[in-house]
Order: C-alpha cells, then structure tokens, then sequence
C-alpha cells in the first residue's frame, strides 16, 4: 500500500493516493502536526503501518454535522481525541477564566474545540455516520476513565466512556491496544461472526482498554475488582478515596487485576 506522506484530511487528498475509502478515521482536537509528538499522529501511522488506510479530521467545526463528513464514513470506526491537552485545560486558566490563546491551533487561535472535545466529537460521529464503532482515547480520555471528580463543575461525573456513549476507551500510551482492537476489528468485518461474538465486546481481552458490560457474567470471579460504584462515590468522600486507591494500586500491568465499577444499570470494565 502507498504510504502517505501526510495522512489524508480531504477527498482530494485520498484521490491523490489512489484511496476511495478509510478504515479509521481520526477526529482530533489539535491542528494537524506530523510528529511523535503529536498522539492522534503516532496512532494514525501505527495504524497506516498494519495496512490499514486513515485519515484525520482536524479540529472540525463541531456545529456542523458536515465537518464530520468531509472523509465518508470510516470502514471499521471513528478514533476520537480531544487532542495533546485536556480541552478543559487548554479553554480555562486554575481560576476559571478563559485563555486567550491555544497552542495547538493554528496562529494560536482559541475556539476552534469545544469544551469535553472527546464528548462532543464522540456524538458528532455517531450523528454524521452511526454504524461505525466509537473508540475514544487522549489525556483527555484516560484521566476520565473511571467516575471522578471534575474541578470545572466542581462534581463528580460519571466515566466518559458512559457520558460519551462510546463502544471502547483506550488509555495511556495505546500502540499496542490500537493495533489489538483494529485486526480485532478487521477480523469481525471481514468474517462470519458467531453467536459468540455477537456477545463478546471488542476490546473483550485486550488490555489498556475501557468497555462497558449490562452484566458481569463473561468475567471470571477472582479476575477482577470491584470498586465502589458511580453512585457511592458520587455521595461518599471516603469511598471515592478507597476507589482511587484501588485504580492507583492495580495499574501495574503485570499485577493489576480488572476493575469493574457500576454505573447505574451497566458496568464500566
């Protein structure tokens, strides 16, 4: 396959390299910047680099179902990020007030994300084109995978991967993960899917991956934790304590087992 020199952000530019379709598609807060340094462009060239065709949508006008559109519809799913900085972070100084500029913008312009990007991209993608899955990933993501306290609302809200209403949550450094969840992806679509699967979530076993369950029944007693529920921690400060303590204490990844956490009538795995 033809590697591209920058990943596609146009129809245009997919005619160029001879592509009339994208298997993801990523949808990034951030200006687009070809560089490690840069998540949503290490985890599209990962991606290009398993054969698989991306292309990005940067910073999209979020009041425009259009923007959203611009690529078709992604072959096996939407990548959301909010970007290299949390957007809450990058709108609002410690007081509150709003910043006059963004660094990750182009002329450091503000305004051109929304606060909650990942929120907000997420329904965006499921309004423009609603088959495809959701996975949702960033700082923005991963500090939010579990119920927690929000200094801008100055509450506790529920995971993001709930509020989003996403299929997948992949957190911190996700190479690994990505590539998991897209042959995980490809296999299903390009193959007969048993009664199984239709059953089985598909970050079911990979690791450094958020999903949801309505029940705990695919989960062996003794391989997971339960931490306090959304509910508890939402109404007792001690029991958010001991639920941070528990998500500090089984990161380890050769240790650390699953946590499940109850969000009102589903489970956050």
């Amino acid at each position: 396959m033809l590697k591209a020199p920058f990943l596609p952000m146009s129809k245009e530019e997919m005619k160029s390299l001879g592509w009339d379709r994208l298997d993801f598609i990523i949808v990034t807060g951030d200006a687009y910047v070809d560089h490690p340094s840069f998540g949503a462009a290490i985890i599209g060239r990962v991606l290009e680099n398993e054969g698989f065709r991306v292309g990005i949508i940067s910073q999209p006008d979020w009041r425009d179902i259009k923007a959203f559109k611009t690529l078709g519809r992604p072959r096996l799913a939407w990548l959301v990020t909010a970007g290299n900085l949390d957007s809450m972070v990058n709108h609002y100084t410690a007081s509150r007030k709003p910043r006059s500029k963004d660094a990750y913008s182009p002329g450091g312009r503000a305004g051109l994300r929304p606060d909650r990007a990942t929120l907000v991209y997420s329904q965006r993608c499921r309004q423009a084109y609603k088959e495809p899955p959701v996975i949702i990933g960033g700082i923005e993501a991963s500090l939010r995978r579990f119920a927690h306290y929000d200094y801008w609302d100055d509450s506790i809200r529920r995971s993001f991967l709930i509020d989003a209403k996403a299929d997948v949550l992949v957190y911190g450094m996700a190479e690994r993960s990505i590539r998991e969840l897209a042959r995980e992806l490809s296999q299903r679509r390009c193959s007969i899917i048993s009664d199984q699967d239709k059953i089985l979530p598909i970050a079911h076993g990979i690791k450094g991956c958020c999903y949801v369950l309505n029940s705990l029944d695919l989960l062996k007693e003794g391989d997971f934790i339960e931490l306090p529920s959304y509910k508890e921690v939402l109404n007792s400060k001690a029991d958010f304590a001991r639920a941070f303590l528990i998500e500090d204490r089984e990161q380890n990844p050769y240790l650390g087992k699953i946590l499940v956490q109850a969000h009102d009538d589903c489970w956050l795995v």
